[in-house]
């Protein structure tokens, strides 16, 4: 049979619509009367589990705002929430595949990440920095020359961390863990003498160490990158429901409220505080809500 441009042009077509409903999330939960939130095991305190199980954390409070709207626009009192661990590796395949409907974690909103996801409006800004022991007398980055430093694989703090030792000709060996609690623990087993990550992961994973005065957080940020929730790409309806959300969040003041109960008062599980004000950033994007990308 011969092919002619108007079959490519009906397949064409059919791949689009075929995209579009793969890319409908309300429909489809709608549909399977369920919905999949992502979360992280060890992102404290965005998401992270208190016990064996169960996920807790401000992006998962923010998730669980999430789905009260679901649940309000389809009508469905009763939807099912599925829970699915992700890592940084896995977390942008496993949204992009439709296995997961919603992953608000410790996710950087960057350009190249927005070519596979769409992102929401911004819900916190970090910057890289290092946890070290206190008895390491490292301060900042030039203290690591010729030193293991450990990262988390599948962030962008590793590629900063990989072009700075690159620029600056420190010749370190950046060694990286499957995910924050893996790499803070070649830290804590001197396997490691810095872990470099988003400063407030380091704060989380201090407050919840056997040892927490053994540990301190040291170095310039690097870089400062915005941190928002990630769902499937081209899917405008979903986004606006999950935009709206959290710009009713911080219209309210909840937002402020969610901030304040994990940022400012004692966490679990074992009821230390971060004491983290909430930065300049994030007021600003509170007053006019953006989604705009790390530069």
């Amino acid at each position: 049979m011969k092919f002619t441009a108007s079959m490519a042009a009906v397949l064409l077509a059919a791949a689009a619509t075929t995209a579009a409903q793969a890319a409908d999330t309300l429909a489809k939960i709608a549909e399977t009367g369920k919905i999949t939130l992502a979360y992280r095991e060890s992102s404290v305190p965005f998401s992270y589990l208190e016990g064996s199980n169960k996920p807790i954390g401000f992006s998962v409070d923010l998730s669980n705002a999430v789905v009260e709207a679901v649940k309000k626009k389809l009508n469905k009192p009763n939807l099912e929430v599925a829970l699915t661990p992700v890592t940084s590796q896995n977390r942008i395949p496993l949204i992009s595949n439709g296995t997961v409907d919603l992953e608000c974690g410790s996710t950087t909103n960057n350009t190249a990440r927005a070519k596979d996801v769409s992102f929401a409006i911004n819900h916190f800004y970090t910057g890289t920095r290092l946890l070290v022991k206190k008895s390491s007398k490292i301060k900042n980055y030039a203290d690591l020359a010729k030193k293991t430093v450990a990262s988390t694989t599948g962030t962008t703090n590793a590629l900063v961390m990989r072009k700075y030792n690159t620029d600056k000709n420190l010749d370190m060996d950046i060694v990286l863990g499957k995910d924050h609690a893996d790499a803070f623990l070649l830290v804590e087993s001197d396997r490691a003498v810095a872990f470099a990550m988003d400063d407030i992961l380091l704060f989380g994973l201090i407050a919840n160490a056997k040892n927490p005065a053994d540990f301190e957080v040291v170095g310039d940020a690097l870089q400062v990158e915005p941190y928002a929730c990630m769902m499937a790409k081209d899917d405008p309806a979903f986004k606006k429901l999950v935009d709206d959300t959290f710009i009713g969040l911080m219209k309210s003041g909840e937002f402020e409220k969610m901030y304040t109960k994990w940022f400012l008062q004692p966490i679990p599980p074992k009821g230390v505080p971060l004491n983290l004000p909430m930065a300049p950033q994030l007021r600003e994007n509170i007053q006019s809500p953006s989604d705009k990308p790390a530069t």
